[in-house]
């Protein structure tokens, strides 16, 4: 998915990298995706410093988080999210649980003419058992993903824009 925004990559990295629950939320559907907490509306200096490793909370307890797993700073942050199937976090390099779903979830910032960027995202995801991929898929996560993904790029449109 991609969506062009009035702003150059150095005015959009920032809403990025402050992804998060516990930081600025994920500029999507509030009530589903942060825990009824809104996203900011403004960008946050104490947020802006981002490094492979980082973990950005996907729940308010920390127990499940995003990992900064690839970035180069104003033109791609790569995420990764390893859980079994419990909800309980692995590390992916290491021995994979039984049953489990691993993530990907890629921000590539391209400079276009007249200081805008092209957003393009993109994800991938793997699941064990893999007999369950395809019913989840298309039952759950491509339609969660799409609305959760539009209202994001619209939001971030709106705010990089400003």
């Amino acid at each position: 998915m991609a969506v062009t925004i009035d702003a150059p990559p150095s005015h959009v990295w920032p809403w990025l990298v402050q992804m998060g629950t516990d930081r600025a939320g994920w500029y999507s559907g509030d009530r589903l995706d942060n825990f009824g907490r809104r996203s900011t509306e403004s960008i946050h200096p104490e947020w802006q410093e981002i490094a492979a490793g980082d973990r950005l909370a996907a729940k308010p307890d920390g127990s499940e988080w995003w990992a900064v797993a690839a970035l180069e700073p104003e033109r791609f942050l790569g995420l990764r999210m390893s859980i079994d199937l419990r909800g309980r976090p692995f590390d992916p390099a290491r021995t994979r649980p039984h049953y489990y779903t691993d993530s990907l979830w890629g921000f590539e910032l391209r400079e276009s003419a007249g200081e805008r960027t092209r957003l393009v995202v993109s994800g991938y995801w793997a699941l064990q058992p893999q007999w369950l991929l395809p019913i989840l898929s298309i039952t759950m996560l491509e339609p969660a993903h799409w609305v959760m993904q539009t209202r994001q790029f619209s939001n971030l449109v709106r705010l990089a824009s400003r």
